[in-house]
């Protein structure tokens, strides 16, 4: 059975902040409560793989789940020190050489989406990296201690389920970025295209 879903009546509601931070501000609009980043264009993930077909990982203490974690190279598109970011793509060559020490030639839009849709506004943009080439030992900026991590993209599904037994935490975006490379070449943008008509 299909219905029209209705929007909420207080989705239009004015905004009130209940919290400004440096980086988040808390908001109400309506009955409903949310976070906003103060840097509104948003976060990219960068889906890269070595020449030699390893898919890079970073590995980061995330203080605010008190975990290791297991992510894709990311960043925030204007970040501190940064606000000439114009666009994702900019903003993934230089958080790619920053964390991982490599760089790349070309850099791919993949899709664009809420990050949490029922908490936050931020948006993500995955992107594809592509024609790397090392030129550092990556780790991260000064207020970051990254570890890299590249493993053979046959071998990321197994390596990945043995970090998770080791008790880090996987950052279930990166699944997506894995789901991108299975469909290099746009064939998932066909599949998309597919089911909308259908």
């Amino acid at each position: 059975m299909t219905r029209e879903l209705r929007i909420p009546t207080d989705a239009g509601a004015a905004d009130e902040t209940l919290y400004a931070g440096k980086w988040l501000t808390l908001k109400r609009r309506g009955r409903w409560e949310f976070v906003e980043r103060n840097n509104p264009q948003g976060a990219v993930i960068i889906v890269a793989v070595t020449p030699d077909d390893r898919v890079l990982f970073v590995e980061q203490y995330r203080v605010p789940i008190r975990q290791f974690t297991i992510e894709m190279p990311a960043g925030l598109i204007g970040d501190a020190g940064h606000d000439g970011d114009i666009d994702a793509a900019e903003t993934a060559r230089r958080e790619l050489e920053e964390e991982t020490g490599w760089t790349c030639g070309r850099v791919v839009p993949l899709h664009s989406g809420p990050s949490s849709a029922g908490m936050s506004t931020e948006l993500m943009h995955f992107v594809r990296a592509l024609d790397l080439r090392r030129v550092g030992d990556g780790g991260g900026d000064d207020t970051e201690d990254i570890i890299v991590h590249e493993v053979p993209r046959k071998d990321a599904g197994t390596w990945l389920h043995a970090m998770a037994a080791k008790g880090y935490s996987i950052d279930p975006k990166l699944f997506a970025g894995l789901w991108f490379l299975e469909r290099e070449g746009g064939a998932w943008k066909a599949e998309l295209s597919a089911n909308k008509r259908e």
